[in-house]
């Protein structure tokens, strides 16, 4: 940034909420958008449910995360992949009838998103301190939610200039949000290691059995993640059978062609360009109890999250009053709630605030559990009485407000312990692990709620909270680990101000 750079331009929060505006409004059209238009042309129910297969993109992006930590140039990343969404939205508004050409155009526009997300998320741990994550995470939470809105008033657009404008208007949105990603402030200079190609790396793996099984494990990991979305194993018979034994028979094969003395190290191996983040975040102090630690957080919230809805329509609220307050206010609260919550994680640090707004997003629970045991299931189109709607409409937003807390503090702690040679990679594992157990958690609130009831499974998800408490000091170490890493990080490689304005402009 020069001296004639507006003010505002220079502040990381404002690049925060850019960022995340434009993070947010790819998932907001693929949510809001392609379906109504889909719908609108007399596309059947069953194809546009297609599309959450093309929604893989996002939850898989942590396998070419390496790429854009490899290849660094962040802010080009951004502006590249947004100027590719364009490209495609143009191709759309020439070509607004349904076939194949549509499908292809989606997949490479969900890939597209997610690479935005890889190179914003990487970005932005790198452009900001420890003490500004909590601020950041609650701007980031609007500000994404305000990129998704966006998508609504598009289409809302599409009433008055059909669907070719509203995509060429979502088109000249997304090369404006491309031209104003390449005046954000340069990508700091993070000192790497020279690491091994990708060749060496795969030899390296099957020679070594240990990091191979947890690349094997990986890989199963990301399978069941694909599988959540495309059924494959209930489509095929034995399926996980035969995926599991194929990972067991190629483990094996590994340990019998095992021999010391191969040309790369084991502990090189976390070196790599595509499994050496993965391995090298394993093989830090506390790093299996803090995935734990993750894992655990939030479950809590997410067991009881999916089976909230359901309790509204059961207790005879209607679909108006259900959008009103449990999504519209509810969001509001959350983004609120984000607000507040990092701005309290910031002055009283990351590990505290994981307590403090911790504890808080546990206790919201009892208030669904208090009203599930006072509140009778009606049915639909039953009358409600106002105290119990009051009750209702609290217990939900005490919710999604202590939620917003919660996530602040979390996210915070997410951003905090990665590496800043390969952030993008880490934090997009990292947020893996988190989807993961929101995934575990409502396939078993399902099974939970029909065999308890509402009142008492919501008092069980109050008890979930409490077991990511017990991992909390391995939290507190990998806090401190990481500060101390990146302290000496710095130092090695330190560079004068002349240096590295010279270095950056010759990046540019």
């Amino acid at each position: 940034m020069t001296e004639s750079t507006p003010p505002l331009f220079k502040s990381k929060m404002f690049w925060v909420g850019v960022l995340y505006f434009a993070s947010g409004l790819p998932l907001g059209m693929f949510f809001d958008i392609f379906p109504v238009q889909f719908r609108q042309q007399g596309v059947s129910l069953s194809d546009i449910g297609f599309l959450s297969l093309l929604g893989l993109a996002w939850t898989l992006k942590f396998l070419w995360a390496p790429a854009v930590d490899h290849y660094r140039h962040h802010r080009r990343w951004m502006a590249a992949v947004d100027l590719g969404m364009g490209a495609l939205l143009l191709g759309l508004a020439v070509h607004t009838g349904f076939g194949p050409w549509t499908w292809v155009a989606i997949g490479a526009f969900t890939l597209l998103s997610a690479t935005n997300d890889i190179a914003i998320d990487g970005y932005t741990i790198e452009l900001l301190d420890q003490r500004e994550f909590g601020l950041a995470n609650g701007l980031r939470i609007g500000f994404y939610r305000v990129g998704m809105l966006t998508a609504g008033f598009l289409l809302m657009l599409s009433d008055y200039i059909g669907w070719s404008g509203t995509y060429v208007a979502a088109a000249a949105l997304f090369a404006l949000l491309a031209m104003i990603c390449l005046q954000a402030p340069r990508e700091r200079l993070v000192a790497r290691l020279r690491g091994i190609t990708l060749r060496q790396e795969l030899r390296g793996l099957a020679a070594h059995p240990a990091p191979f099984g947890v690349v094997l494990l990986f890989l199963l990991g990301s399978l069941w993640l694909i599988n959540d979305t495309t059924h494959w194993s209930a489509r095929i018979g034995h399926f996980w059978l035969y995926a599991v034994g194929a990972a067991v028979l190629a483990l094996a094969i590994s340990v019998g062609s095992h021999r010391r003395g191969d040309a790369i190290a084991s502990k090189r191996l976390s070196e790599g360009p595509m499994f050496g983040a993965l391995l090298e975040m394993l093989r830090r102090p506390h790093m299996l109890p803090v995935i734990g630690f993750i894992l655990l957080f939030k479950l809590g919230e997410a067991s009881m999250g999916f089976m909230v809805k359901p309790f509204w329509v059961d207790a005879g609220f209607s679909a108006g009053q259900i959008g009103l307050v449990s999504v519209n206010l509810g969001i509001a609260l959350s983004v609120a709630g984000g607000l507040i919550g990092g701005w309290i994680t910031d002055r009283i640090g990351i590990f505290r605030a994981l307590w403090i707004l911790g504890l808080c997003q546990a206790f919201a629970n009892l208030g669904y559990a208090g009203v599930a045991s006072v509140l009778p299931l009606a049915g639909a189109h039953a009358t409600i009485p106002l105290a119990h709607t009051l009750m209702m409409y609290g217990a939900s937003g005490l919710e999604s407000f202590a939620g917003g807390l919660g996530t602040a503090a979390f996210l915070a702690f997410l951003m905090a312990v990665v590496d800043k040679r390969h952030t993008a990679t880490e934090y997009a594992l990292l947020s893996s692990v988190f989807a993961l157990s929101r995934s575990l958690a409502g396939w078993a609130g399902g099974f939970g709620a029909q065999s308890l009831g509402y009142a008492d499974y919501f008092l069980l998800t109050f008890f979930l909270s409490f077991p990511a408490f017990l991992l909390l000091p391995w939290a507190k170490r990998m806090l401190n680990y990481t500060a101390r890493r990146d302290r000496n990080t710095t130092q090695a490689a330190v560079m004068t101000e002349p240096e590295w304005q010279a270095t950056a402009e010759r990046l540019d």
